[in-house]
């Protein structure tokens, strides 16, 4: 089963705390109690996000985190990729010279294949959208391969 781990799920829930907000600025306590998170976790993924210019943090007595950009312009995949690093299926998919069958095992393009495709997907779905319910009979997602 593939899965995101839980602190990009945490750092997804986190930013659509912080698209509720309007732009107001939260500080991390808030935030962790508004997303129901240990502080110690919010403020670890808060970290994360501001070094990749997700979202926005401002020092002093009313400082605080807002996001940096309309949560329209934030893809799901920026967000994945903040905290676990480049989407791929495989790590050959990312980089050459970390698999010791690479030599010998034609995969790596066709796992190249996949990867870009599942990352084009998630690049399609926005924060906003992540933020709202889903509606009934929603469509799945339609992930199509480079040769499709």
């Amino acid at each position: 089963m593939l899965r995101i781990s839980k602190m990009t799920d945490y750092a997804i829930m986190v930013m659509v705390e912080l698209n509720a907000s309007r732009g107001e600025l939260l500080t991390a306590q808030v935030l962790a109690e508004r997303s129901r998170l240990e502080l110690p976790t919010v403020s670890k993924v808060l970290k994360m996000l501001v070094k990749t210019n997700l979202v926005d943090s401002y020092r002093g007595a009313s400082g605080g985190y807002r996001l940096e950009r309309s949560a329209e312009d934030i893809s799901v995949a920026e967000i994945i990729a903040a905290i676990e690093g480049p989407i791929a299926m495989t790590e050959c998919s990312v980089e050459e010279g970390l698999c010791a069958q690479e030599d010998v095992c034609g995969l790596r393009g066709n796992w190249q294949r996949i990867s870009i495709a599942v990352a084009t997907a998630m690049e399609g779905v926005s924060l906003a959208e992540m933020a709202q319910p889903v509606k009934p009979g929603a469509r799945p997602l339609h992930i199509t391969t480079l040769n499709a």
